[in-house]
Parts: C-alpha cells; sequence; structure tokens
C-alpha cells in the first residue's frame, strides 16, 4: 500500500493549482486524473497556423490569486492580457452587430435598448429593493434596468458566461457581486460607485478585471502547474472510503493509497461512483445539479482582409433566435492566435436552452458555422473558412439555480460529517477560470 499526505482527485485547472499550492507549502501531494491528459476542459492546440483552444479561452483577473500565481510561474509561463481594442462587446439584433455602451453618449444613441428604458435608467438608484432572496437574474434585470436591457445586455451575457437561461439562474448564486450590489447598497449604480470608492491594498489591486489567457494558449498554464507535481493518469475506476481510523483509503486498479486528505475536483454527476461509502440520499443534492451542454466551433480564415473586427466577440439575445450563443474573436484578443492577416473565431451553440444541439452531426454543426460565417461576420459567399474544428462538451457549464443553497449545505455537512475530505471544483464557488484559482488557494490554505 502506498501512503501520501493528500490525493487529489482531478487534474484540471482546480486540481493542479491546489496542488501546485500545497506542493509550494512543502506537503507531499498525489494527483489522480481517470484520462490519459491532464488539463482538464483546458486543451491547447496547434493548426495550419492557427492556436485555439477547445475548451475555456479566457479568464478574468478576478481574484489577487490569479496575479498571484502567474508570478510564482514567471519561469514556465506568462499571463498575456488582452488588447485594448478588445474591450470591445458586440451584441446581435436584427441584421448586425452593434457595440455595447461604453459612455454617456453611446449609452444615448445606441439601438440595443428602447428610448424609455434609457430613461428609466436614470431612476435605478431609487428604486425599491427586491425581497426574494432566490430572484432570478433575469427577474432583478427587469426589475431594475427595464425589459430591454434584460433582452439585449443581460440575456446575452448570461448566455456568453453560463450558456444559461437567466430566468432559472439565482442571482445569489450565479452572480453574487451583483446580487450584493443591491442587498448592500440598494442599487448597482450606488454600490458600483461605492466600491470604487472604498480603500483598496495593493494585493486588492492585483484584481485587475483584466481578460487573460496565458502566452501561446492555457495548455502552457496547465503544464506549468504539473511540472514538480506527481500525476498518475489514465487512474480508471477511482474509489474513496475512510477506514474508521482517520485515514482515507483511495483506489484504482490495483493500487490502493492511504492519505490525511482527500480533496475531489471532478464534476457532480461523478461524486456518486468516486464516494460509494456516501448514502444516495445525502449526495442528491450535490449530484442533481444540472451541466449545460456546450459545441465550440474554432473556424480559421486566413486572409481576413478588412473584415476582421476589433472586438472581444458578438453575443447573441436570445430573442434573436439564432443558433449560435456568441462568437468569440480570440486572435483580435491575444497575440499569435493566426496566421499574419488571418483571423480565428470560437463559435459557441448548445447551452442550457438547446441541449439537444449536442444530438447534432458534424455536418448540421458545420453548416449552422458557416450560414453564421456569411450572414454575422459578413463575408462573401465566396470565401469559406479555411479550418473548421469542432470540440463537443457534455457537461461544460454548471447552472447554479435557486436549489444551489441545498447543495452548498449538503457540501458543508458532509465536509463536516467525515474531516479529510474536501468536496471542490466548480459544483460551488464560481464557474470561471479565477474562481477555479482562488477556490484551488483557499484549500490549500485550509489544509
Amino acid at each position: 500500500m502506498q501512503e501520501t499526505d493528500i490525493v487529489i482527485i482531478g487534474a484540471g485547472l482546480t486540481g493542479l493549482s491546489t496542488a501546485f499550492n500545497l506542493k509550494k507549502a512543502g506537503r507531499d501531494v498525489l494527483v489522480l486524473e481517470k484520462q490519459q491528459r491532464i488539463g482538464g476542459q483546458i486543451c491547447t492546440y496547434i493548426d495550419e497556423g492557427f492556436t485555439f483552444e477547445s475548451g475555456p479561452n479566457t479568464g478574468v483577473v478576478s481574484f489577487p490569486e490569479v496575479t498571484e500565481l502567474f508570478q510564482a510561474l514567471a519561469n514556465e509561463c506568462q499571463m498575456e492580457t488582452a488588447r485594448e481594442s478588445s474591450k470591445r462587446r458586440l451584441i446581435w439584433k436584427g441584421k448586425h452587430f452593434h457595440a455595447l455602451p461604453s459612455g454617456l453618449i453611446s449609452a444615448v444613441t445606441t439601438p440595443l435598448f428602447s428610448l424609455k428604458d434609457k430613461f428609466r435608467i436614470l431612476g435605478e438608484p431609487w428604486r425599491k429593493q427586491g425581497t426574494d432572496p432566490d430572484e432570478s437574474i433575469g427577474s432583478l434585470a427587469q426589475r431594475r434596468l427595464g425589459r430591454s436591457f434584460f433582452e439585449y445586455a443581460v440575456d446575452p451575457f448570461i448566455s456568453g458566461v453560463y450558456a444559461g437561461d437567466p430566468m432559472k439562474l439565482c442571482t445569489r448564486y450565479a452572480l453574487p457581486k451583483l446580487y450584493n450590489l443591491e442587498a448592500n447598497y440598494g442599487s448597482f449604480v450606488r454600490g458600483a460607485m461605492a466600491k470604487v470608492k472604498e480603500p483598496k491594498t495593493d494585493r486588492d489591486r492585483m484584481a485587475t478585471k483584466k481578460v487573460f489567457s496565458a502566452v501561446g494558449g492555457l495548455q502552457h498554464l496547465v503544464q506549468a502547474l504539473a511540472k514538480n507535481v506527481e500525476i498518475v493518469t489514465g487512474a480508471q475506476d477511482i474509489r474513496v472510503r475512510p477506514d474508521g481510523e482517520g485515514m482515507w483509503k483511495v483506489s484504482y486498479a490495483d493500487t490502493v493509497i492511504s492519505c490525511h486528505h482527500v480533496v475531489t475536483t471532478v464534476g457532480a454527476y461523478a461524486l456518486p461512483d468516486l464516494l460509494p461509502f456516501i448514502p444516495q440520499e445525502q449526495l442528491e443534492p450535490i449530484t442533481r445539479l444540472f451541466y449545460a451542454p456546450i459545441i465550440q466551433v474554432c473556424v480559421g480564415v486566413r486572409d481576413a482582409g478588412a473584415l476582421r473586427l476589433p472586438a472581444f466577440g458578438g453575443l447573441v439575445p436570445s430573442k434573436e433566435g439564432k443558433q449560435v450563443l456568441g462568437i468569440l474573436f480570440p486572435s483580435e484578443c491575444f497575440e499569435g492566435r493566426a496566421p499574419e492577416g488571418g483571423a480565428l473565431y470560437s463559435y459557441f451553440m448548445g447551452g442550457a436552452r438547446h441541449a439537444d444541439y449536442l444530438q447534432k452531426s458534424d455536418d448540421e454543426i458545420r453548416q449552422m458555422v458557416i450560414d453564421a460565417f456569411h450572414e454575422m461576420l459578413k463575408y462573401p459567399s465566396d470565401i469559406e473558412p479555411d479550418m473548421i474544428r469542432i470540440f463537443r462538451h457534455e457537461h461544460a457549464i454548471p447552472q447554479y439555480y435557486a436549489d444551489s443553497g441545498e447543495r452548498l449545505r449538503a457540501v458543508a455537512d458532509l465536509q463536516q460529517r467525515y474531516p479529510g475530505l474536501v468536496l471542490a471544483g466548480n459544483l460551488r464557488d464560481g464557474i470561471g477560470m479565477g474562481n477555479r484559482i482562488h477556490q484551488a488557494a483557499e484549500i490549500a490554505a485550509t489544509i
């Protein structure tokens, strides 16, 4: 029987970041991964001169821990922040993309919002505070900002972040910072102004809110995190159980490992097989978590001519009835993602409201992408993409609905009942890369 201090299950960003932090603190760590590769959803490809991601494309420096992690990895991996031009966000309406307002003049002149709501937004600081702690993002947005702001700003934003339905996602869990602006200050505007005035330490300022990737692609971040960590890939049929003497037994294939701590970073759906000693009724509040499926299609054009759009990407409101949730423009955000004069796009389809798209054939998906290529990006009919790569993710993004409170209480109860067991990953604490890095740092510090 092998012995170690801590076993981490899952070699995605959460697991690798946790292992890196623990290793840096001098702890003995072993990471088990059932796949033959590390990185979880993160995977960078280089093909025909294009560098693209099959999973997450970007993160946000939303916590100091993100900056600190890249500083610690400086010799192995460099953070790359998005170009200034990529701060521009586009929203589809009618037959064109329109820029989201970035100032007073553009807010007044934009065709995205109704005249009534443009005036209505002026009264937001004095609008009555909500009383439902489980209010959906959609309900909150319409109540405080108006219907057109919901339809052409909030709804496409939620499609871009969660690939979800804003009328089902609970603000308190899915967008806690937004929820707290109203809960603590009575208004989004007043809360945002108060936040700006709050004193910040040098460490607070490390959370720059900038969009980031890694130079050369996010796979470089994964490889840097894994460099000095012991990892077993291809570890099938992993099972965890307490040994009754304050230790844990983790088994896979013909191997059994004894350890003091076990950190799981797998999806909620994988927990019953992983933790067979926990009764199903205790896990059910966790395992019922729904994951929106996503199809990501990477499209490369060698000669984009004058059709390149200086923007982060374009989002599509559900009201517009399009087959794509949005199109990201990675080559406008970061260097070296496309050949000189070319462009790289990432199309996103499916999501919580179109889960059936996952069953469409590659030919159907390819045709949907080509149609959007011509209609939405305005490429002439005689120009076709030079590269199309399709990636399917059955369990892409967890949806934080109103029952998330039950899930979080169940996690806390199980961790208290079984000391040494930590249930981590995106089933709690947020879905972005910044959230994963922040959670990993907190877990390592706690252990």
